[in-house]
């Protein structure tokens, strides 16, 4: 069974920047799409960003567009969340997911797409 482990949450003052590391377990990384998610206190959980199985494309959120990156690295079976220029309202816990779609090259942005998740890291941005 894949886990997803991720870490890099942390309190930093608006305009700052933190990455975000997602570690997923299993030999298959690289065939796999995977996402960023987050969820905000009272609010749903809502898409960030996402990477194709190929790794060829990405999408992101509107709020995140030009400020934030995805990126893995198959090596080390570890996909990125690099978040620059945060504001308040980035302020969520952050959650890493995997599709169970194979060498996909569209990326994926709705929850139902997504068969794995981790438990989340805290990211809290102070004005």
């Amino acid at each position: 069974q894949v886990q997803l482990v991720e870490s890099g949450g942390g309190l930093v003052q608006a305009g700052g920047s933190l990455r975000l590391s997602c570690a997923v377990s299993g030999r298959t990384f690289i065939m796999y799409g995977m996402g960023w998610f987050r969820q905000a206190p009272g609010n749903e959980r809502e898409f960030v960003a996402a990477m194709s199985g190929t790794g060829s494309n990405t999408a992101y959120a509107d709020s995140v567009m030009g400020r934030f990156t995805i990126s893995k690295d198959n090596a080390k079976n570890t996909m990125y969340l690099q978040m620059n220029r945060l504001k308040p309202d980035d302020t969520a816990v952050y959650y890493c997911a995997r599709t169970p779609e194979l060498w996909g090259t569209v990326p994926r942005k709705r929850e139902n797409e997504y068969s794995s998740w981790g438990q989340g890291t805290q990211v809290t941005v102070s004005s």
